[in-house]
């Protein structure tokens, strides 16, 4: 597998993965629905900068490895598969919704940017994530680990961008649209779930193949 095939795979698996409903989606439409998409797009600002800080997380923790303990990288790449099938198979199997938000107290841009990056940061299935994933994903045959992080770094924001934004875009216009349809988050959940399972597959797959080849 050369490195567009790489990508490729990474950007299936940041898409199951933000687009699943969960802690910073309903933190962005919260916002959106009671102050205005400003302040959902500025929460989905403070959601981007706190992924940053995983991305980093996640890529020196990978760079270490590669330099320090390369003899762990396969076991992690299992490691890391078999935990992102896990929660494929748990999503599949659930039944996520988004409930009704209530109405909270006024806030200042500012502040709902700081806050949705700590709800970002405050996440610990965000760093178990990263370090479960980024190994298999940040390989030292594809360069510079910076620079591999710095790519995807850019993609895993992009991606927030374009999911958030379009989260905070809807809930602005409209609330009943995203919280009156709870079937449609379930099928959501569980085609995410099955994306994960796919990508970990496809992953464990051409590690364990390119290991012992």
């Amino acid at each position: 597998m050369d490195y567009v095939d790489n990508l490729w795979l990474f950007l299936v698996l940041l898409f199951g993965i933000i687009i699943v409903p969960g802690l910073d989606m309903l933190f962005v439409m919260a916002n959106a629905l009671t102050n205005g998409r400003s302040a959902g797009f500025a929460a989905t600002g403070g959601i981007m900068a706190g992924g940053a800080v995983h991305t980093l997380y996640g890529a020196l923790g990978a760079g270490l490895i590669a330099r320090w303990l390369p003899w762990l990288f396969v076991p992690m790449l299992v490691a890391g598969a078999a935990y992102m099938i896990w929660i494929g198979y748990t999503l599949m199997r659930s039944s996520i919704t988004v409930d009704a938000v209530g109405r909270s107290d006024s806030r200042s841009l500012r502040t709902a940017f700081r806050q949705g990056a700590l709800t970002c940061l405050i996440n610990p299935k965000a760093y178990m994530f990263v370090l479960a994933v980024y190994p298999q994903f940040v390989r030292p045959e594809y360069g510079p680990v910076w620079q591999q992080a710095l790519v995807m770094g850019v993609m895993t924001a992009l991606m927030q961008l374009l999911v958030y934004g379009a989260v905070a875009l809807a809930a602005g216009k409209s609330r009943d649209a995203l919280i009156a349809n709870p079937a449609a988050t379930i099928l959501v959940g569980r085609g995410a779930g099955l994306l994960l399972v796919v990508v970990a597959v496809v992953m464990l797959w051409q590690s364990i193949g390119g290991h012992f080849a």
